[in-house]
């Protein structure tokens, strides 16, 4: 009986120690100061990304920012001109309200650009004939939506399309059909309308890379394995990368409910 007494004390304890557990995790309201790590001066419009619970916001013309965040979140800072920042966030944050977050300025070196590779004339008529064509021929696939680059037209183009999307090895399916949670947050980015405008001025993948916890080769391999265009992958935005890997991702689960 005093066996049963003290099994059924433990578990008691057991629970309220996992309820005291979920409890620290809650997310609260975070507020702080961005400021120049070189000057101490405020900086506004720093966009502030807690990248576990993928939210975003600015900072306003003091510097200032509020965001939900809960105990070891990872709070993501980034703006043009300096070094992005992960801050992971600790009790002290939540305590106290005077913390400030510096960001340092980077320097960069402008290197000799040429911009007259077409030797364009300034007369549209002909300079549009001077400017190279995407030879690239394109193949739908019923039940898709858009359309797929081939390279040039010859009998194994479209089997090349289908063996991209349809093979179960590739790195699509590695990346995020076994990992879930990864499709989820990749749903919630699409509709953080603050992360979706910082993407939407980004080149770089460096915030993509952060948010969905991969590699920049792994990105690049996603969407070859889709059959984008090299020149796509090179020069489109981050939200334009974004929303590529997604609809790859939307188009694969068609395609292999079909099979």
């Amino acid at each position: 009986m005093v066996k049963q007494i003290r099994w059924v004390v433990l578990l008691l304890a057991c629970v309220a120690y996992g309820q005291d557990a979920e409890e620290n995790v809650v997310t609260k309201e975070i507020k702080a100061l961005v400021i120049n790590a070189q000057t101490d001066a405020p900086l506004e419009s720093v966009h502030v990304i807690n990248l576990n619970e993928v939210v975003g916001t600015i900072t306003n013309k003091e510097g200032e920012f509020t965001i939900s965040a809960a105990v070891n979140d990872t709070l993501y800072f980034s703006y043009l001109g300096f070094k992005p920042q992960k801050v992971r966030v600790t009790n002290d944050m939540f305590k106290f309200k005077d913390t400030k977050i510096s960001l340092t300025e980077l320097a960069y070196a402008l290197e000799e650009v040429i911009v007259t590779p077409y030797q364009l004339t300034g007369y549209l008529e002909i300079d549009v004939k001077n400017l190279p064509i995407n030879t690239s021929y394109q193949y739908s696939i019923s039940g898709l939506s858009v359309g797929y680059e081939g390279g040039n037209k010859n009998p194994s183009a479209v089997t090349k399309v289908l063996g991209a999307i349809l093979n179960p090895a590739d790195l699509l399916r590695n990346l995020f059909g076994k990992k879930p949670n990864q499709m989820r947050k990749l749903r919630k980015i699409k509709e953080e309308d603050e992360i979706r405008d910082l993407l939407a001025t980004k080149f770089d993948r460096e915030v993509l890379m952060e948010l969905l916890q991969i590699k920049k080769v792994d990105i690049e391999d996603i969407l070859n394995n889709c059959n984008y265009s090299k020149s796509f992958i090179t020069t489109a935005n981050d939200l334009q990368i974004l929303d590529a890997i997604s609809s790859c991702y939307e188009e694969f689960k068609v395609l292999n409910r079909k099979k």
